[in-house]
């Protein structure tokens, strides 16, 4: 009969030797998948302030992004940071703004915010214009669009003609407001957005009382500039807009102040004097009759509606009070005016306002 052969069992220095490699592989793998959950989760943003924001400009590759965000200290491992963009697609995927990054993110989810495109909106604010190049630089200095390519737009004939403006009437398309806009906003698009404000404002019903009146919306937009610059009193602006409005209808001159200040640009003048009644200009209503060309400011949303809501009255002038209200007096003649104006011309002299 064979002998039945009889199977070793391993030692038990080879049972320690196997019990050894385990536990090292398994410490290697925890190492690894320690150190890859760190790359990926742990803090690689820092920066002093709590939140910063990071601008990637239109047309920018990885690499660009990249470099500016250790340029600007924002990150503390690009290679860390290099690695994770691959692995999550944005390499290929950069998107434009203005991003609004926090203290201590992770590359995972610095990666995920510039990838998502989700930017922070700014808030642009324009009010206060007299010209198109006032509108751009407050404009220019939001936006990722500059001050120069603005102002080339609005000075642009085949451009303000497709919104049905000419280059002097277009500044009556932007109603001063705040608005909301990201950063990386076109020239183009901010344009386009105005646009929309502005068929937005003009409903049927104000289109309506401006053809009542006999007047264009840009006309209506170029005398309530005018309205604004003779008065901050909104419940005045009305009848101030009456009185022009009585003037127009009469074929009067208008002889607005205001458009002699801007003609001769002397924006520091308190007191309209002779010599400001000289100049050959379109906007000097002391020598041209009807309006200007184009509007003297921006006029507000509420010098607008006073235009298209006027009081219906007889007056035909108004000068300043003398008690330095900010109000005005109203006359139907010319006598009742000169007693007014001398009244107030007295007190400008009593103040020592000479011009």
């Amino acid at each position: 009969m064979a002998k039945k052969r009889s199977k070793k069992k391993p030692s038990s220095t080879w049972k320690k030797v196997l019990a050894i490699v385990l536990i090292i592989l398994v410490c290697l793998g925890g190492f690894s998948a320690w150190e890859l959950y760190s790359l990926i989760y742990r803090p690689n943003v820092g920066f002093t302030e709590d939140d910063k924001y990071f601008y990637i400009p239109t047309g920018s590759e990885f690499q660009d992004v990249s470099n500016a965000l250790v340029q600007q200290g924002i990150i503390h491992s690009q290679t860390t940071f290099d690695w994770v963009a691959d692995q999550k697609k944005y390499k290929l995927n950069v998107k434009p703004g203005r991003y609004l990054l926090k203290n201590n993110m992770s590359n995972n989810g610095l990666v995920n915010l510039l990838r998502s495109g989700e930017q922070e909106p700014i808030m642009v604010t324009f009010n206060t214009v007299r010209f198109k190049e006032d509108l751009a630089g407050k404009v220019g200095k939001f936006l990722e669009s500059d001050s120069t390519q603005i102002i080339e737009l609005l000075n642009s004939n085949d451009f303000v003609s497709k919104y049905g403006f000419n280059t002097t009437t277009f500044l009556t398309l932007f109603l001063p407001n705040t608005y909301e806009f990201y950063w990386n906003t076109s020239a183009e698009q901010f344009v386009e957005r105005m646009a929309a404000e502005y068929k937005k404002y003009w409903t049927a019903e104000r289109k309506q009382k401006a053809k009542n009146l006999g007047l264009s919306q840009s006309e209506v937009s170029i005398l309530a500039s005018i309205v604004q610059k003779e008065t901050n009193k909104n419940d005045e602006k009305p009848t101030v807009a009456g009185v022009y409005l009585n003037r127009l209808k009469k074929g009067m001159l208008l002889q607005a102040d205001p458009t002699l200040v801007y003609a001769n640009k002397d924006f520091t003048a308190r007191r309209v004097l002779n010599w400001h009644k000289k100049i050959d200009s379109p906007y000097n209503t002391y020598k041209y009759k009807g309006l200007p060309p184009g509007p003297i400011c921006l006029p507000s949303i509420s010098s607008i509606d006073a235009v298209l809501n006027s009081k219906s009255h007889s007056y035909l002038f108004f000068c300043a009070k003398a008690d330095n209200s900010g109000y005005h007096s109203f006359a139907s003649t010319y006598r009742e005016h000169l007693k007014n104006a001398r009244k107030f011309q007295r007190e400008l002299n009593r103040r020592k306002v000479y011009r």
